[in-house]
């Protein structure tokens, strides 16, 4: 599952050209809650928000978050379940 967070990404125009030219379009990013999304490249990544030095085209984004968030729990949900079970 690839949560699409920020909700800014819905309806954000990429410009075709940096698809076009071969240029990343897009990134992704994390949170503190270790929760991935994709963001435009070249756009202020919001608070909350790195970059993981990943970049491509839609798809490729989309293929990586797919291949490491195989948890989407969130971190401090993990953590406390762990502690729990100590």
């Amino acid at each position: 599952m690839v949560m699409l967070l920020p909700s800014e990404v819905v309806g954000m125009d990429i410009p075709e050209e940096r698809e076009k030219d071969g240029a990343p379009a897009f990134q992704v990013v994390v949170n503190h809650e270790e929760q991935y999304s994709i963001w435009p490249v070249g756009r202020d990544v919001p608070a909350g928000w790195s970059g993981v030095g990943v970049e491509g085209d839609k798809e490729s984004c989309l293929a990586h978050i797919e291949r490491v968030w195989t948890d989407i729990t969130p971190l401090s949900v993990r953590r406390q379940l762990s502690e729990s079970a100590s």
